[in-house]
């Protein structure tokens, strides 16, 4: 902790000074909604992309082929996906706590 010269706030280093926290402060809330919607978002893009993009117009017919010779798991696709919740559940519930103090 290194105070002002005035002696008005303390201030915390990390990363040998490279960045410095007042005491009590939080992240702002548009960083913290933001920890949830990107896990979502890519949640979605797992389910949704599971068997590739076989309704694209070129190559669909070509990623059909690639699923019948692959046999792609869609059990894994889903417990990958489970996984991508869990820890978007944990990291939200750690962002939207209130800030410990030191």
């Amino acid at each position: 902790m290194t105070e002002d010269k005035k002696g008005q706030e303390a201030l915390k280093d990390y990363a040998d000074g490279w960045m410095q926290e007042r005491k009590g402060t939080d992240a702002p809330g548009f960083l913290k909604l933001v920890i949830p919607i990107i896990s979502l978002s890519g949640v979605a893009y797992l389910v949704f992309q599971m068997y590739g993009d076989v309704q694209h117009a070129t190559r669909g017919k070509f990623v059909e082929q690639f699923n019948l010779v692959s046999k792609t798991s869609p059990v894994l696709m889903y417990v990958v996906a489970g996984l991508v919740l869990i820890y978007a559940a944990v990291v939200s519930v750690f962002a939207f706590r209130k800030p410990h103090e030191d």
